[in-house]
């Protein structure tokens, strides 16, 4: 047996037992109780037309491995296809397929804004844009949620002290931990005053939004100066990310993005399941019109039992505050037979600890009568 020499890993030891007594340690579960807490929103994930795409694919001989980056052997008949189809569905001039939405988010980040010009990022996007921002060439600032008169202030402000690149406004159009929208009409506006350019990640609208599904984006695609992120592993059940944009800067991706040339292009069976997703929004446009009854309903529902609720979307937070308690009634509604967990900081602000309630298409009015009446119990008596 491998000795372990505690000298070299008591600074790990000791940061995650402070974690622990804030009650931000972290531990993987399994999957176990009635789906509230996953980003299947349109029940994709294991529809039998995705199995069916996958098992005809693997029939017909495509890889399961791409075997290389997309510009030696990697590049595969089934991710052209999916391209071009996702830039018609979305609308778009070209769409490049990656990974993953964290890997899309940090490669447009990293790649096309340049040295001397500014990113403005609301204050709320996901940890991947923080991060593209972090490693890439341009200046950023944070711009207040959801507020364009702050978006525009960090521009002048920067313009007012030499700034002379070319401003690109990042958002999202439903954030994943609040479930409010971001104002895309304002930010678009700005844009055009200032000659910037706009960056949306669409994680949890793609599929669940716009005409068909094709978002928040879609009376924005093709404009020349808007670059969108479109997450394949949340309603369209598969996993990869598509990044949709004018045909210049998609190439320029594929000449200059890292993150794209130098990784194995994603699993061509991937690209199968998701271009089989575009297909079903298009053919079964019922799933969009469920969850949006079954949205409106449990937004219903917790207003007749007294719940405040400041999400209109299919993500609802459960605000409890302190990291121990919501992790504990988490617990109590894992122990009901509801698969709902804690977020806690740094995922979300400090003291806004909560419980993060997902409506997919996996779960149905019985079940979300069951789990209200279940978190009603369970919290009862609690200070929120």
């Amino acid at each position: 047996m491998k000795l372990i020499h505690t000298s070299k890993l008591a600074s790990y030891a000791s940061a995650l037992q402070a974690l622990n007594e804030d009650g931000r340690l972290r531990r993987m579960r399994p999957r176990a109780g009635i789906d509230f807490v996953s980003n299947d929103y349109l029940a994709l994930a294991n529809a039998p037309r995705m199995k069916k795409a996958i098992w005809t694919a693997l029939d017909a001989g495509t890889p399961i491995g791409a075997g290389g980056s997309r510009l030696l052997r990697g590049n595969c008949e089934e991710h052209e296809k999916l391209e071009t189809e996702a830039a018609r569905f979305f609308g778009a001039d070209a769409a490049l397929f990656f990974g993953s939405g964290y890997v899309a988010n940090f490669s447009v980040l990293t790649t096309l804004p340049q040295r001397g010009d500014l990113l403005v990022l609301d204050s709320l996007v996901h940890a991947s844009i923080h991060e593209g921002a972090r490693a890439g060439r341009a200046d950023f600032r944070i711009s207040r949620h959801n507020d364009p008169l702050s978006v525009e202030s960090r521009i002048r402000d920067w313009r007012a002290k030499g700034g002379r690149g070319r401003v690109w406004i990042v958002a999202e159009s439903l954030y994943s931990m609040d479930g409010d929208f971001g104002p895309l009409e304002d930010l678009v506006e700005i844009a055009d005053r200032h000659d910037a350019f706009v960056m949306v990640d669409e994680a949890h609208a793609t599929g669940v939004y716009g005409q068909l599904g094709r978002g928040l984006t879609a009376p924005y695609e093709g404009r020349e100066n808007l670059v969108v992120v479109h997450t394949c592993g949340k309603a369209l059940g598969a996993v990869g990310a598509l990044v949709t944009a004018s045909g210049v800067l998609a190439d320029f991706m594929v000449n200059r993005c890292r993150p794209f040339i130098f990784a194995t292009a994603p699993s061509p069976l991937m690209a199968v399941a998701v271009r089989e997703a575009l297909m079903i929004l298009q053919d079964e446009p019922e799933r969009q019109e469920r969850l949006s009854k079954l949205v409106a309903f449990t937004h219903q529902q917790m207003r007749l039992r007294g719940e405040r609720n400041t999400s209109c979307s299919q993500i609802i937070p459960y605000i409890i505050g302190d990291n121990i308690r919501a992790m504990r009634l988490a617990s109590a509604l894992q122990a009901r037979g509801f698969d709902i967990r804690g977020i806690r900081p740094p995922t979300v602000p400090a003291g806004t600890a909560r419980l993060r309630i997902s409506l997919t298409l996996n779960v149905g009015e019985a079940h979300v009568r069951a789990m209200l009446d279940a978190l009603n119990e369970q919290a009862r008596g609690w200070s929120r």
